[in-house]
């Protein structure tokens, strides 16, 4: 009898102690490979274009770029990609903007082993697979009214994935010239995206972005606010 060929994971997690205790569930179920782990959000994007895993588990709090805008890098990247959320996050808001983004998944970080390993299963097959609360929310929440783009009117502006990714690195601490560099663009682009994500937000100083990026789950509230 031919053995399974195991289903290829890349882990992206920036907090250490949950990163080990992942791989180590995983590495014991014995149907799994653990490929990768990426700590930021751009190695997570780095990492899947090139491993090609079966399956990303994903975290949305990630530093210098946050999981929503590395999923959708990745599925822009590979629209193969399979990406489940595993994530502290599970608000409406943001479960709504990982469908919307196109993910195969979405899960609690206090979901049983059980659940997360079923969930990769379900995935690799082609299948979705959210927790048990997340689809049932998921169905109370098709009704609700949406824009044009299908988000729910609650929702915040919508912003391009550069300018998410300026603000985060803007939100995180980062000057210009640090942002400019993370992200290969001039100081000047830098500039002009920051100011386009001021305009759209109706927020004018450093530290009004971080709060913003802080609410919006697009990094930790752990981060220091700086008023520039």
């Amino acid at each position: 009898m031919t053995t399974p060929r195991p289903i290829t994971v890349l882990l992206a997690e920036d907090h250490a102690v949950v990163r080990q205790g992942l791989c180590a569930l995983l590495n014991a179920d014995g149907s799994f490979k653990l490929v990768g782990e990426a700590r930021t959000g751009r190695e997570a994007v780095e990492l899947a274009r090139t491993l090609r895993p079966d399956v990303i588990l994903m975290d949305i709090a990630m530093p210098v770029l946050n999981g929503l805008e590395a999923t959708r890098q990745i599925l822009a990247a590979n629209p193969a990609a399979k990406v489940v959320i595993l994530s502290a996050h599970s608000d409406d808001v943001y479960v709504e903007r990982m469908n919307e983004a196109g993910v195969a998944g979405f899960l609690e970080k206090q979901s049983s082993a059980e659940i997360l390993t079923k969930a990769i299963h379900e995935v690799a097959k082609g299948r979705t697979y959210f927790s048990p609360a997340i689809a049932r929310r998921l169905g109370a929440t098709a009704s609700k009214p949406r824009d044009r783009e299908g988000l729910l009117k609650a929702n915040a502006s919508r912003l391009t994935s550069r300018e998410s990714e300026v603000l985060q690195l803007v939100a995180e601490g980062s000057a210009n010239k640090q942002v400019a560099a993370e992200l290969g663009i001039s100081i000047k682009t830098v500039e002009k995206h920051r100011q386009h994500l001021m305009d759209k937000l109706n927020i004018h100083e450093t530290a009004g972005l971080t709060r913003y990026a802080i609410a919006q789950g697009i990094i930790e509230s752990s981060v220091q606010l700086t008023i520039v």
